[in-house]
């Protein structure tokens, strides 16, 4: 049987994902439980614990894919197979993407942790730009810190793509993802050596 403090962070999610953060209190997550907001109170005191909750469950899942993935080690075919996993987890908890700049000026926690990771991450592709580099799949940068200025756009491009999909297609990130899986993945195919362009060129993308 599933707990009832999963049970209540399932729900959230399908709620604050199909009516927004704003549409969305404790009452609401109760009735839809069909439970008193007493009952919800003692797993989850306010809101944002629930939206803490929910952050850190993305967080998590977005860890495991990439440690998890990196086991036969930094290859194309492992930064698109992560680019694929992470905007799916994206699209499953679309809200938290959808409400970034509302939730990190009204939450202080998430605000530094979300800062923090994505300077982490930064850290991270530029490990992996230079083993892509060193093993002849990536060219060397031709611009003053070309690399850094392109992990800059695909965060930004990974971070709003959910909500250009709803703002222009009127649709949720789930219905075309595919179609944003290739513009994100196709987004390193000017910085491939020739070599990496034929490899590219084998992958199955989206």
């Amino acid at each position: 049987m599933e707990k009832t403090k999963n049970k209540i962070l399932r729900v959230s999610l399908e709620l604050f994902n199909e009516q927004g953060l704003a549409k969305v209190t404790l009452r609401t997550i109760a009735n839809e439980l069909g439970i008193s907001q007493g009952n919800l109170n003692y797993h989850f005191k306010k809101r944002e614990d629930i939206l803490e909750a929910l952050y850190f469950s993305l967080v998590e899942h977005i860890n495991e894919q990439v440690q998890g993935q990196m086991k036969n080690g930094v290859t194309l075919q492992f930064m698109m197979d992560l680019t694929t996993s992470v905007m799916e987890i994206l699209a499953d908890y679309r809200f938290l993407m959808l409400d970034l700049v509302q939730i990190m000026r009204e939450n202080e926690r998430i605000g530094t942790h979300f800062r923090q990771l994505v300077q982490g991450r930064k850290d991270q592709f530029e490990i992996f730009f230079k083993v892509l580099v060193a093993n002849g799949i990536m060219r060397k940068e031709e611009l003053p810190n070309e690399y850094d200025h392109f992990y800059t756009r695909i965060q930004m491009l990974g971070d709003y793509w959910i909500s250009y999909a709803e703002v222009i297609n009127q649709v949720n990130a789930r219905t075309n993802i595919n179609q944003y899986i290739q513009i994100l993945s196709q987004s390193i195919y000017p910085y491939l050596t020739e070599k990496g362009k034929e490899e590219f060129n084998m992958l199955k993308l989206g």
